[in-house]
C-alpha cells in the first residue's frame, strides 16, 4: 500500500457512469490520472453536451479533479492528491464531416481520440466487420491530430485501418485499452503481430482487464489480469507496455446493450455476456491490488512504476508535443 501511494497511476481508459461516488472511488484507488471517454457513438452536438457535463464535474468536484491538458497537470494532481482527467473520444464520429473539430475538441480539453468505435465511419474501419483500411479523410484527420497534439487510439479500430493509421502518423499511437489474442481469440484482443508492429513503429499498449477478453472471462482475477500485463511485458519490452482498464463502473444493461449494438442502435455486434470484473478489481477503489498483484508476482519497483504510470507519461507528452525527461 505505501507504494502504491507513492506511484503514479495512470489508467488509459476508464468509460464508466461517472459521478461523485466514482471520483471518489478513483481517490480511494489512488488514481493520479485517466482517459475518461465522453464521446462513443455520439456524434459533434452529443458530444459537445457531454463536454459540458464534463466541465460541470469540474467545478463541483474541485476537490477530487483536475481538468489534464498537460503531463505538468498530472504531476500537479499527483501533488495536490486529486485525479487528473483526461477527455478522450472512443469514436471519432464527432469530428462528423470536418476536420477543423480536432483543433476545436483540443481546446477544449481533448486529449485521446480513438478513430474508430467496433464499426466504420468516415475515418476508417471498425474490429468488428470486414475491414477497408483508413480514408483519405482519416489521413487528414490523422495529420490534424498529430498537429494539434491528441493521442491516436487504435484499440477497437480494425486491423488494416489500423496498420495504416501507424504508418500515417507522424507521433506514437495506442492500443489504449486491449488484450492479447495469444492469451484469447476474441476480434477485440490483438495478435503478437500487431502489438509487435504498433511498438515497433514507437506506439504504446494499455492492457485492459474487460472480463469478455479474459481467459478465465467471468472467473478472472487480479492475478490474472497481472499475468496478461506480464503477457505484453514479455513480448514487447517492459517501456511500452501500461493499464487500460476500460472500467465500467456504474453502468447497467442499457449501456451494455447500447455498445453491442452498431451506432448505438443497429445491428448487434457482440454478445458480451455477463459482466463481472476480475476478483480483487471489482472497482477503481481496488487499484491498491493491481501493485499488491504485481508485487506478489516478484516485480521490482521500477517495473511497476513503469508500467502503472510511467510510461502512460512519456507517450503522452511525445502525443502532445511536450519535453519529458
Amino acid at each position: 500500500m505505501d507504494l502504491h501511494q507513492d506511484l503514479v497511476v495512470i489508467d488509459g481508459l476508464i468509460v464508466s457512469n461517472f459521478s461523485r461516488s466514482v471520483f471518489e472511488d478513483m481517490r480511494r484507488g489512488g488514481v493520479t490520472a485517466a482517459n475518461c471517454t465522453c464521446s462513443i457513438w455520439e456524434g459533434f452536438r452529443a458530444t459537445m453536451d457531454n463536454i459540458a457535463t464534463w466541465k460541470r464535474h469540474f467545478r463541483d468536484n474541485d476537490d477530487l479533479l483536475l481538468e489534464v491538458r498537460t503531463t505538468t497537470d498530472i504531476a500537479t494532481a499527483k501533488d495536490a492528491n486529486k485525479t487528473g482527467i483526461i477527455l478522450g473520444f472512443q469514436n471519432g464520429a464527432a469530428f462528423e464531416e470536418n476536420s477543423g473539430y480536432v483543433e476545436l475538441f483540443k481546446q477544449l480539453g481533448v486529449g485521446i481520440v480513438q478513430l474508430t468505435y467496433n464499426t466504420q465511419n468516415l475515418i476508417g474501419t471498425g474490429c468488428y466487420e470486414p475491414d477497408g483500411g483508413l480514408s483519405g479523410y482519416g489521413h487528414e484527420i490523422i495529420a490534424e491530430m498529430n498537429r494539434v497534439g491528441v493521442l491516436i487510439d487504435l484499440s477497437h479500430v480494425g486491423p488494416k485501418t489500423s496498420e495504416e493509421a501507424i504508418k500515417a502518423s507522424v507521433k506514437p499511437v495506442t492500443y489504449s485499452h486491449c488484450l492479447p489474442a495469444g492469451l484469447k481469440q476474441h476480434p477485440r484482443n490483438k495478435t503478437d503481430d500487431q502489438l509487435k508492429f504498433i511498438v515497433e513503429h514507437g506506439g504504446f499498449v494499455g492492457v485492459t482487464m474487460f472480463p469478455p477478453f479474459l481467459p478465465k472471462g467471468v472467473n478472472s482475477t487480479v492475478d490474472d489480469y497481472v499475468k496478461a500485463i506480464d503477457y505484453m511485458v514479455n513480448l514487447l519490452g517492459v517501456d511500452h507496455v501500461g493499464i487500460g482498464t476500460d472500467f465500467t463502473q456504474g453502468h447497467g444493461p442499457d449501456f451494455f446493450e447500447w455498445i453491442s449494438r452498431d451506432k448505438g442502435h443497429g445491428r448487434r455486434l457482440v454478445q458480451l455476456g455477463e459482466i463481472v470484473n476480475p476478483a480483487g478489481i471489482r472497482t477503481i477503489g481496488e487499484f491498491p491490488n493491481i501493485t499488491a498483484a504485481m508485487e506478489r508476482a516478484g516485480w521490482n519497483e521500477p517495473k511497476i512504476r513503469k508500467i502503472m504510470g510511467e510510461n502512460w507519461l512519456r507517450v503522452l507528452a511525445d502525443a502532445w508535443g511536450e519535453d519529458y525527461s
